[in-house]
Formats: C-alpha cells, sequence, structure tokens
C-alpha cells in the first residue's frame, strides 16, 4: 500500500499545489498574474467562441471549456504557467464526432479521452509522448489547419444556396472546394470585406499593441458595423441567427453525469484514443515551449493528468475537449505570468464574461469569426517548418506528406494511426541498419586498440567469437540466423558471443540465442555469453536460456570468457 502511494505522489504533483506547500507566493507575484490572467482572458474570449462553433457547439460550450477546463488544467497540471482550453487543433475531430454521434456522443468521448489521459500520466508516458516524431507533428498540425481554413470559406465569402437559403456544405474535403466553386457567384461582399478587414487587423494590430488582441479589435468593430448596415436593411448572417437563446443571456449549465456504457465505449474509444493523444502532444508541446521561455521544468505525467481531470470535469458540464494552448501560455508568459494563478484568473475572467456579457455577442458576424480562424490557421500551418522538411531524408518526408494527406482527406486517427505506424517501421529499418552481427577472427587486422590486440592474441582455430553490436531483438535476429548457419561449424569448439553493445533482447531474439545453443550443443560446440549486462542478464534469466546455457558459462567481460574458454580447452 504504501509503495503505491509513493508512486502516485511522484506522478501526480500539481504546480500549484507545491505552491501553496511552499509558501513562495508574494504580493508581487499575485499582481502580475492577476494582469496577465485578465489579459489572457481577453485574448481566449473570441477564440473559444470561435473554436465552438467551427467544432460543431454553440458559442456556450466554447466559453465552458475554457472555464472549467482551464480552471482544471491551471489548478492540477504539472506546468507553472499553462493556459488550456478549446484549441484548433481539435476542431477537426470534434466536428466528426458531433457529425456521427451527436453532442452526446462528444461528451462522452470527451469523457472518455479525460479517463485515457488520466491513465497516460498515472503510468507515467508523458516522457514517451514527448518524443512524438516531428514530421508527424508537422503533418497533422499543417493538415489541420488547411481542414479549418477549408471549412470557413462558407462564411467568409458568405456563400448562399441557388435559392438564397443557408448553403449545405459537405464534409469531404474535395467535394467541399467543388461546393464551393459552384456557388461563388453567391458571395455577400459586406461579409467578404467583414473577414477581410479581420484578417488584416489581426497581422497589422500587433504594432499598435501586445495587449490587447486584434481579434477582440475586429470582432467589437464587425459587431457595430452590424449592428448599423441593419439599420440600413443589409443582412449579415451572424450568432444571434443560429443561436436566438444567447439573447437572454446564459446560465452556467448543471454539471451532469455523462451516460458512459459498454456500447457507448466500443463506439466511441477510438475517437477518444486520438484526442487524448492529441490533447497529450499539444499540452506537452505547449508546457516544453514554455519551459524553455521560464527557465522552469513541468512534469509531464502531472500535465496529463491534470489534462485528464480537465477533460472528464469538462464533460460533466457539456464543454468540448480542452488542452494546453500555446499561443495563450506564450501571452500569458509575456505578460507578467509565473504562476498557476494566471490561469484561475483567466479562468474566473472568463466565467465573469460567459455569465454577464454573452448576450452581446448575439451580434457577432459569422464573417468575423472566420476571418478569425483563418488567422489560426495560418499560423498552425507551420508552412516553413513543412518547406524545411521537404529536404530531410526521405524517410521523414514520406511520414510528413503521409500525415499531411491523410489529415486532410481522410481524418485525425487514421492521419496519426498510420503516421506512427510507418514511422515506427522506419525506425526498426534504421535500428537495423545501425545494428550489426560480426565474426571475430584471427585473421582481422591488428588495432591500437590494446584490449583488442589481447583478444586477437587470445583466438585459436578453436576458439570462435561473434560481436553483436546493437539491440538484439527481432529486426536483426534473423541476420545473426544467417550468419550463423555459414560458419563452418567443424572449426570451432567454443563458440563465444560477445554482447557488451546489447541494451536490451526481446522475445525473438532470445528463441534466435536458444536456437543457436541448441544447434551448437549438437555439433558439440560450447556456447560461452560475455559482456553481458544486468538487464540483459535478467531477460535471459526469466526466459530460462540462462539456465540452459549454463550460468557458469556467462560472463560480464570478454577476457573472463576467454579464459573459460581456455580452461575448456585444456
Amino acid at each position: 500500500m504504501t509503495t503505491t502511494k509513493f508512486k502516485l505522489d511522484q506522478a501526480f504533483k500539481p504546480k500549484f499545489y507545491e505552491l501553496i506547500k511552499n509558501r513562495q507566493y508574494s504580493k508581487a507575484l499575485l499582481v502580475k498574474d492577476l494582469t496577465a490572467g485578465i489579459i489572457v482572458g481577453v485574448i481566449a474570449i473570441p477564440l473559444a467562441i470561435a473554436f465552438g462553433i467551427a467544432s460543431g457547439v454553440s458559442p456556450q460550450q466554447g466559453l465552458i471549456t475554457a472555464i472549467i477546463g482551464g480552471l482544471a488544467i491551471s489548478l492540477f497540471g504539472g506546468s507553472h504557467v499553462q493556459i488550456g482550453g478549446p484549441t484548433g487543433a481539435f476542431i477537426v475531430i470534434i466536428s466528426g464526432v458531433v457529425a456521427q454521434f451527436g453532442l452526446t456522443g462528444l461528451i462522452i468521448a470527451t469523457a472518455l479521452a479525460g479517463i485515457l489521459l488520466v491513465l497516460m500520466g498515472l503510468l507515467k508516458l508523458g516522457d514517451i509522448i514527448k518524443f512524438m516524431p516531428y514530421p508527424i507533428i508537422v503533418g497533422f498540425t499543417s493538415g489541420i489547419a488547411l481542414v479549418i481554413f477549408s471549412t470557413q470559406i462558407k462564411d467568409f465569402l458568405g456563400l448562399k444556396a441557388l435559392d438564397g437559403s443557408a448553403l449545405s456544405v459537405p464534409s469531404d474535403f474535395i467535394e467541399k472546394w467543388i461546393c464551393y466553386a459552384k456557388h461563388i457567384g453567391s458571395i455577400n461582399p459586406w461579409a467578404a470585406g467583414i473577414a477581410v478587414f479581420t484578417v488584416v487587423l489581426s497581422f497589422l494590430w500587433k504594432k499598435v499593441s501586445k495587449v490587447i488582441p486584434g481579434s477582440l479589435v475586429a470582432i467589437v468593430f464587425s459587431t457595430l458595423l452590424v449592428i448599423v448596415l441593419k439599420k440600413f436593411g443589409v443582412e449579415i448572417d451572424t450568432i444571434g441567427n443560429v443561436y436566438p437563446e444567447l439573447s437572454g443571456g446564459a446560465p452556467l449549465p448543471k454539471p451532469s453525469t455523462p451516460a458512459i456504457t459498454l456500447q457507448s465505449i466500443r463506439l466511441l474509444l477510438g475517437p477518444a484514443f486520438t484526442i487524448a493523444m492529441l490533447g497529450a502532444i499539444e499540452s506537452l508541446l505547449s508546457a516544453m515551449v514554455a519551459d524553455g521561455v521560464t527557465g522552469k521544468k513541468h512534469n509531464s505525467n502531472t500535465e496529463l493528468i491534470g489534462q485528464g481531470l480537465a477533460n472528464i470535469l469538462s464533460s460533466f458540464f457539456g464543454g468540448i475537449p480542452a488542452t494546453g494552448a500555446i499561443a495563450r501560455t506564450m501571452a500569458n508568459i509575456n505578460n507578467g505570468g509565473r504562476t498557476p494563478v494566471a490561469g484561475i484568473v483567466h479562468a474566473v475572467f472568463l466565467l465573469l464574461v460567459y455569465l454577464f456579457l454573452m448576450p452581446l455577442a448575439a451580434n457577432i458576424p459569422f464573417a468575423c469569426l472566420a476571418g478569425i480562424l483563418v488567422v489560426v490557421a495560418y499560423n498552425m500551418s507551420e508552412w516553413r517548418s513543412f518547406k524545411s522538411l521537404l529536404k530531410n531524408p526521405k524517410s521523414d518526408v514520406l511520414v510528413l506528406l503521409l500525415t499531411f494527406f491523410l489529415t486532410v482527406i481522410f481524418d485525425l486517427t487514421v492521419a496519426i494511426s498510420l503516421g506512427l505506424l510507418l514511422a515506427c517501421i522506419l525506425f526498426i529499418k534504421r535500428v537495423m541498419e545501425t545494428s550489426s552481427i560480426k565474426v571475430i577472427e584471427n585473421e582481422i587486422e591488428r588495432s591500437e586498440d590494446p584490449e583488442a590486440n589481447a583478444i586477437l592474441e587470445r583466438i585459436n582455430s578453436s576458439i570462435e567469437i561473434y560481436e553483436i553490436d546493437g539491440p538484439f531483438f527481432f529486426g536483426v535476429a534473423n541476420t545473426f540466423n544467417e550468419i550463423s548457419s555459414e560458419i563452418k561449424k567443424q572449426r570451432a569448439k567454443v563458440r563465444i558471443i560477445r554482447m557488451r553493445k546489447v541494451p536490451f533482447i526481446d522475445s525473438t531474439g532470445i528463441k534466435n540465442l536458444r536456437s543457436l545453443c541448441e544447434n551448437s550443443k549438437r555439433d558439440q560446440i560450447q556456447i560461452i555469453l560475455s559482456g553481458v549486462n544486468k538487464k540483459v542478464y535478467d531477460v535471459l534469466d526469466r526466459s530460462g536460456l540462462a539456465d540452459y546455457i549454463g550460468k557458469d558459462f556467462i560472463f560480464d567481460h570478454i577476457s573472463k570468457a576467454l579464459d573459460k574458454a581456455e580452461q575448456l580447452l585444456k
């Protein structure tokens, strides 16, 4: 029982509670965190609303996610400055889940993803997930950016159906663009003007102010313009047209437990796994970027547990998946945020906006939100990284392009799964290329290494030495068999297998090593292992191979193995 508690404590160490426990907080830090939290809250308002609508849910759900998810990530996360909430990366997968399983399915998938994230953290997988191959990250990020851009064209241009009704856009990427081409003549110049204005202002406003986001300024101006245009009979689609309930305010939803059943788990485990993996990757990347700026170190496993709890709590309130947001986290750091208190302030600020200012959101034009998301897509695209990766080795280019096109044409689940599979296959191939098995014979040229020369001096026609360089796993085990079959068996009476450069051995390696031992015993050749490290020895011992060879014939150094060989030959 004590051991389990110790392990849990090691995996779950929220930075907020460390801050309280160590009593390192001061009035100066509070002022900085208050300022940064409010500024980040202002930045999060348009993004939360835009991400909610683009994901196929209501703007309220986008804000609820930023409030509940952001608060939980700051309370339970493993980073000092992480800001959590809905992000653009989730838009594609969320909209797909909503289209196929409805809002109830999304809530269940979010809860399942939260449970998976908690399990990942408890199993201490945080350090492993951080090493996701870079071409996969760039591939699916760029793919998501292109998909987000393609979903916003209808609202960006104000396109309508031929009869003037709302345009129904296909979900397929290619069919979507064919639909846009067919209805390009229905462009609303006012909507397109507002969208272009939002994009231009978002880029140029940074020169005016780095505190107030250009997207928020664009929303204010666009909303005022829409109100004025309505008086002149000009109609532009607004949030209030689709969500009329916003006009009366938005009460905080009551928490309810998602109805998770065995059938729903079977149906939604795939999407939930994709949400969990995407959330884990994005949050840990954000935490690593923050560490590089602040000089502090996050706890990967605690961060995963915090992200998991955030998603579980978000699902209780009808929210969507939440994760660490790189842009908002950097805004927090740049404005003085240094502790999780800034993230808590950001969540409280959004709660006040949700309770008292939501009726104003009814007049926000969809064209403005489309412009904001086009800017988000551009920032996500990482086109410079994509371009530079095309100059890398062909294997990296293959993984990059496969992940990119699968994300765009199919979906993120397929892209990540096949991208990881291809990356693993290419990794195994590289390990096989770097691993080698050679036979040390007395014809080998002498080197400047005294130990090598000493070994050569003691080799004779009765002693044969294998040198295994690299992991002895299924990828190279067959090579070992091929080499052993080519050896002139009648020459040697003792066969030493030197394993000083073998960091690990798997089941296939054990099987092939056992086959070599059996063949050698049949040919009356004694097998001796040398340079066996403790990790490899433990595997051999558990498999029973150590007893089959004889523990007296397994050594940690070649000189001891040669002594044993010479003793046998005498």
